[in-house]
């Protein structure tokens, strides 16, 4: 069954029989009630239900033409939502949309927390990058310091880094990034690429001058991210990304292990 309509668009009558339906006037109530589902849940019906004809052969050998339905993925998932479910077929099938749901939201997450974590490494790069740059301008490790800290507050809008830290309940020994949601960790990038590019584009030297060029693009960012409705200093705190990065290792390690003992 799997392999016929559930995994692949199909018609009705294909699903008909799948199903175990003998009676069409039987699964017509169950597409009726999948439609109504369709229509409650706000997503036009006649994307996935399409009335369409199918020429079929007669014992004769001749054909004719008969009215049918095209369905997508999602009609047959409510057809046999709300089909009999006393049968076998239909309890295969809702068993089956169970499994392949949760499935998909797991994949799902899963390349949530690889952007999460990409994002981070690419922070890092980025800020290892600066301070190399404004190293070599007459910043010392403790300059750099400063001015990231002074990003952070035009970015946040007013809270500095350990308020940050604070706020959003990081251990004073961790970096706030490895707290941040993606889209905070891309902003932080973005203008830490920014100052990078314009200390050497302006050729920039010293502690102030490249400190206030920092809190300038920071406070580009966070603009162009309030005119789109959104509060960096406002969003929540996400999983410790250290910890996401061993979840994502362990769970790699553990599907090369599956795959090594199919061969």
């Amino acid at each position: 069954m799997a392999g016929l309509v559930i995994e692949v668009d199909g018609d009705i009558h294909d699903l008909q029989e799948i199903l175990g339906y003998a009676k069409w006037d039987n699964f017509k109530n169950a597409i009726e009630k999948a439609k109504i589902a369709c229509d409650n849940a706000g997503v036009p019906v006649a994307d996935h239900f399409v009335d369409v004809n199918k020429m079929v052969a007669l014992g004769s050998g001749s054909m004719r033409e008969i009215d049918d339905i095209a369905l997508t993925r999602y009609a047959c998932y409510l057809i046999a939502q709300n089909g009999d479910s006393s049968k076998n077929e239909i309890a295969f099938a809702q068993t089956y949309f169970a499994v392949q749901t949760r499935k998909q939201e797991i994949i799902e997450q899963r390349l949530l927390d690889v952007g999460r974590v990409s994002a981070r490494d690419k922070l890092s790069k980025s800020e290892k990058k600066l301070s190399g740059i404004i190293y070599e301008r007459g910043v010392d490790d403790r300059g750099f310091a400063i001015i990231r800290s002074r990003g952070d507050s035009a970015l946040f809008g007013g809270y500095s880094t350990q308020e940050m830290k604070k706020k959003l309940a990081v251990p004073d020994s961790r970096p706030l990034a490895d707290f941040l949601p993606t889209l905070t960790i891309k902003a932080k990038d973005f203008a830490t690429e920014l100052t990078s590019h314009n200390v050497l584009e302006k050729d920039l030297n010293g502690e102030n001058a490249i400190s206030n060029e920092h809190v300038e693009n920071n406070q580009a960012v966070r603009h162009m991210l309030i005119e789109r409705g959104v509060k960096p200093e406002s969003l929540p705190p996400a999983e410790d990304v250290r910890k996401v990065e061993r979840k994502l290792n362990s769970d790699e390690k553990k599907l090369l292990k599956d795959v090594k003992k199919r061969k």
